[in-house]
């Protein structure tokens, strides 16, 4: 059904020439999708799209939907577009069918107000509301002509005379405007960066999150959340959220302070998203639960449980034996971070290759994990050898402490080489970096076996066996976190590994940034050791 509904779309299409998808792909349909798409080609438009019956049904809107409850927009109806279209963002080559840039100028989910949404398309009134970025609230299509129907938006709260989608010109995905698209298909442009730097190159197989902008909670958000009792409905970038036992101690307090609660750390995955996002989207994620909090044992948890709300990005691990984890939560929205804390989900491991490519990596993990006679200024010394172990192989890298006693050290790679590969590789530098100071490490596999000295882990480079994600909280009194570094931080005498918490980290990142994000979008290969 879906592939006649998609036949004419198909047939005015040349997918040798153009990138947008053809449909014939597996997409996961959530039933309640929806995107407003940017489009300038022989006269600019807005394109509405609303996932139903798993296509996108489309009208093309000349002016742009508007929250102006007066205005009257002229919208025809156009052909059904694949599910795969609302991620689209690109350039239509000219000479092929609606040739020209497109952006993401909009999305979210809609519900229909209707009982039956296909069969009032069908009778000519179709009523919805949109939750997106841009546009909310209530929405009529009134059919006018055979194709030709017009778009009002109901005096409601979210209704704004005179509200123009033209003063909003930015993709909800990159951040860019259609004429940055034009200019550069290939790159993304960082309003947030010098000029100099504003450019950030892309390439076919670079992740989503390479590109993508996400927004930290309002203060209006924040506010909701403080306001709420000991549980209620909280509503974040467009998203529903159902939190209980907000008033939970989750962490001790540490050095005087008090503990830390649920709505706490909600509120901080929430403030802290934009940033830990690039290191978690498109990732599958196991997460280190600890709904009793952390004085109490916690336990490792995979699977989507059946509860989890329907705007959370599942993926299937096709690979997966029978009795394994079959569905992964690949956290890819603020909202889902948020979700991931009311559900007491307090470590967060990513893994290191992409759901679309889970057998190549795109990180090489070092691990100096700390034996129990290791100082941290051993730990030190090690992380400062591979520093001179990078600057010498010319690999770009930065360390991270881990929030509890260790440092990482992450390396981003070109997703070409397999986990054999990468963990070869980093067992190499390892074995180089210990053999200078054999007196601190040991490499015998259990820790009974070790004499209390570190050990320089190359093992963690295996599919589904991940290290904790940049930013993520740890399980400890005060809640630590796990913090990126610049090399030369190393050498700072109050460093330490559990140095910042989810009160203070957002502190350093305003001071100093993310030493991280460097990293992200980089993809090197790795040279003979």
């Amino acid at each position: 059904m879906t592939d006649e509904r998609l036949a004419k779309y198909r047939e005015m299409r040349d997918f040798t020439r153009t990138a947008e998808p053809s449909g014939d792909g597996e997409v996961r349909a959530t039933g309640d999708r929806f995107v407003v798409q940017r489009h300038r080609s022989r006269r600019r438009h807005y394109d509405l799209r609303l996932e139903l019956d798993g296509v996108l049904v489309s009208w093309a809107v000349p002016k742009g939907p508007t929250l102006d409850p007066a205005a009257r927009r002229m919208a025809v109806q156009v052909e059904d577009h694949p599910l795969e279209y609302a991620d689209f963002e690109g350039t239509i080559p000219a000479g092929e069918y609606g040739g020209g840039d497109v952006i993401v100028w909009d999305r979210g989910t809609w519900d229909s107000v209707d009982e039956d949404p296909a069969a009032a398309i069908e009778a000519g009134t179709l009523h919805f509301d949109l939750h997106g970025e841009k546009l909310a609230g209530r929405f009529v299509l009134v059919r006018r002509g055979e194709k030709q129907w017009l778009l009002l938006h109901k005096k409601d709260e979210h209704a704004e005379p005179g509200w123009d989608p033209e003063d909003h010109p930015r993709s909800v995905k990159s951040g860019r405007t259609n004429e940055e698209v034009a200019v550069a298909p290939e790159a993304m442009w960082r309003s947030d960066l010098p000029p100099s730097e504003a450019e950030i190159p892309l390439g076919t197989n670079k992740s989503r999150a390479a590109a993508e902008r996400w927004e930290p909670p309002t203060a209006g958000e924040l506010a909701a959340l403080d306001e709420l009792g000991a549980k209620g409905r909280w509503r974040l970038a467009g998203r529903d959220l159902a939190l209980t036992n907000l008033d939970k101690v989750l962490f001790p307090g540490r050095d005087g302070e008090a503990p830390v609660t649920k709505r706490d750390l909600i509120r901080y995955h929430a403030l802290i998203g934009p940033v830990m996002l690039p290191y978690l989207a498109d990732r599958p994620l196991n997460s280190h639960r600890f709904p009793n909090g952390v004085d109490q044992p916690g336990f490792w948890h995979k699977e989507v449980p059946s509860h989890a709300p329907g705007w959370l990005r599942r993926w299937r691990y096709e690979g997966a034996e029978s009795g394994d984890t079959q569905w992964y939560l690949v956290p890819d929205s603020v909202p889902a971070l948020a979700w991931l804390a009311n559900y007491a989900a307090l470590e967060l491991h990513a893994w290191t290759s992409r759901a679309a490519d889970v057998h190549h990596p795109t990180w090489a993990l070092f691990d100096i994990d700390p034996g129990t006679r290791t100082t941290f200024d051993e730990v030190l010394v090690l992380a400062r050898l591979h520093r001179t172990a990078m600057e010498h192989l010319g690999v770009e890298a930065r360390p991270k402490v881990t929030g509890q006693r260790g440092i990482q050290i992450w390396v981003p790679v070109e997703p070409r080489y397999t986990y054999a590969e990468t963990r070869s590789w980093v067992e190499k530098v390892s074995k180089a970096v210990g053999g200078i100071v054999p007196e601190l490490v040991s490499w015998a596999w259990t820790k009974q076996d070790r004499r209390g000295l570190a050990r320089l882990d190359y093992t963690q480079n295996v599919i589904n066996k991940t290290l904790v994600a940049p930013y993520s909280a740890r399980p400890r009194p005060g809640a630590p976190v796990s913090v990126p570094l610049e090399w030369d931080e190393l050498d700072d005498p109050d460093l330490a590994p559990d140095r910042w918490t989810i009160r203070t980290v957002l502190d350093r990142i305003a001071a100093v940034g993310d030493p991280f994000s460097a990293l992200l979008g980089v993809e090197q290969r790795l040279p003979p050791v």
